[in-house]
């Protein structure tokens, strides 16, 4: 790709930083396009299982945030002054999924060996096709371009490994996963199957009441125990395994005795919850600190990073918040609203199908598949004192979005 036209693209992706959040980028289908091909062309040129060293900085969903992408680069430093790795799920959701992923392949192309950016479950034609990056291209630009974008996205490496002790990936690990080996035997470009190891990597999930392997809420994939996540670390010589796919309150969560970490990077997740968001930065020692993008919805323009420095494996935390007011902190404190999503729902409700989808869609007014869940508890007490509705039990094998809850 020509390097004039690449610095053009980031020069005007950057522009916005002192604009107002939610300012549309003036580029072309055809920028847009190279963008994928040579992006494409590097990411399969480079293993599947990335083999990185430290320091490094660690980013968890964005999901089309594109406002809170620029405020992690404005306090980690934007590229190449630090390197970095995002664990995926960088579209759907939020309103300016085209800035975030065409800036993130930008830097990938501009600085290769320096900028990583790994699969979620939101790079996959089937789940952005329903969760808003379809829409977004086929209004901006043309449902042509969201094709090329699902070619890009099935080249995407699945997993990657700093300085052979931390492993990355963007939703967990697997029970058919015996040697780090088979991550780097997976052939590209892949399509997501619905089961097996390239599935786990991208949808699994940590249970805290979960032995070994069990169920997941989602439809797919898995949840897993801590003894799973102490039993794989000790097998491989592993001290870490990092990963995203799930909204965590502070931006950051701990689980098997902080043995694994969640990262979650989109602060005020949907407008809908008061999540902080956060960046895990690794030194040279392997030695882990937490940058927090705290919650803005009072005050749109300031989020304010608080450090929490890690000394060693396992993680020994000591806060230093310097710069919180005590209102800041107690922002941070508060409990996201606790949602179901619709395919949760119907598999626990006696609503009728159409009517079902019908609130559901009348309700979900940031179409988000997902509603708090005192929404739903008054359909139900309508619905139940409703006699003249053909009442029938929605279960699992209903046409709900494979059960996918985020």
């Amino acid at each position: 790709m020509d390097g004039e036209v690449l610095d053009s693209i980031i020069s005007r992706l950057l522009e916005v930083q002192t604009a107002r959040p939610g300012t549309l980028i003036r580029l072309t289908e055809a920028e847009i396009h190279q963008l994928c091909v040579a992006s494409r062309e590097i990411f399969l040129a480079q293993p599947n299982l990335l083999e990185l060293e430290a320091p490094i900085k660690i980013c968890g969903d964005i999901h089309g945030q594109y406002s809170d992408l620029l405020r992690l680069f404005e306090y980690g430093g934007f590229p190449p002054s630090a390197n970095y790795l995002f664990l995926g799920d960088y579209v759907d959701r939020g309103k300016q999924s085209l800035e975030t992923i065409c800036l993130l392949l930008a830097y990938k192309i501009k600085y290769p060996e320096n900028f990583f950016l790994l699969r979620g479950n939101h790079e996959c034609a089937s789940i952005n096709r329903i969760y808003g990056f379809y829409d977004e291209c086929k209004r901006r630009f043309s449902v042509r371009l969201w094709k090329v974008f699902s070619d890009c996205f099935s080249c995407l490496p699945l997993a990657a490994l700093i300085d052979d002790k931390i492993l990355c990936m963007h939703g967990g690990l697997s029970p058919d996963l015996s040697r780090l080996e088979q991550i780097k035997n997976i052939s590209r470009p892949c399509d997501v199957p619905d089961s097996g190891l390239i599935c786990d990597l991208l949808w699994a999930d940590p249970g805290r009441d979960v032995q070994g392997w069990g169920e997941n809420d989602r439809g797919v994939s898995w949840t897993f125990g801590a003894d799973t996540v102490i039993d794989f670390l000790a097998r491989h010589d592993l001290d870490l395994v990092c990963r995203a796919h799930q909204v965590v309150e502070d931006g950051y969560e701990f689980f098997a005795d902080k043995q694994l970490v969640t990262i979650f990077s989109a602060p005020n997740y949907c407008g809908e919850f008061d999540n902080a968001g956060a960046m895990m930065s690794v030194d040279e020692t392997l030695m882990c600190s937490f940058q927090i993008l705290k919650p803005a919805e009072k005050k749109p323009n300031t989020m304010f990073p608080m450090r929490i420095y890690v000394a060693g494996m396992p993680f020994d935390i000591c806060k230093f918040t310097a710069i919180d007011s005590e209102s800041d902190q107690h922002e941070t404190k508060k409990k996201p609203k606790l949602k179901i999503g619709i395919s949760r729902f119907a598999c626990r409700s006696w609503l009728p199908l159409h009517h079902t989808l019908f609130v559901f869609i009348a309700l979900d007014k940031y179409l988000v598949l997902q509603l708090i869940w005192q929404h739903w508890l008054k359909i139900i007490r309508q619905q139940i004192n409703n006699r003249e509705l053909e009442v029938q039990r929605c279960c699992n094998n209903m046409p709900w979005p494979n059960g996918h809850l985020l």
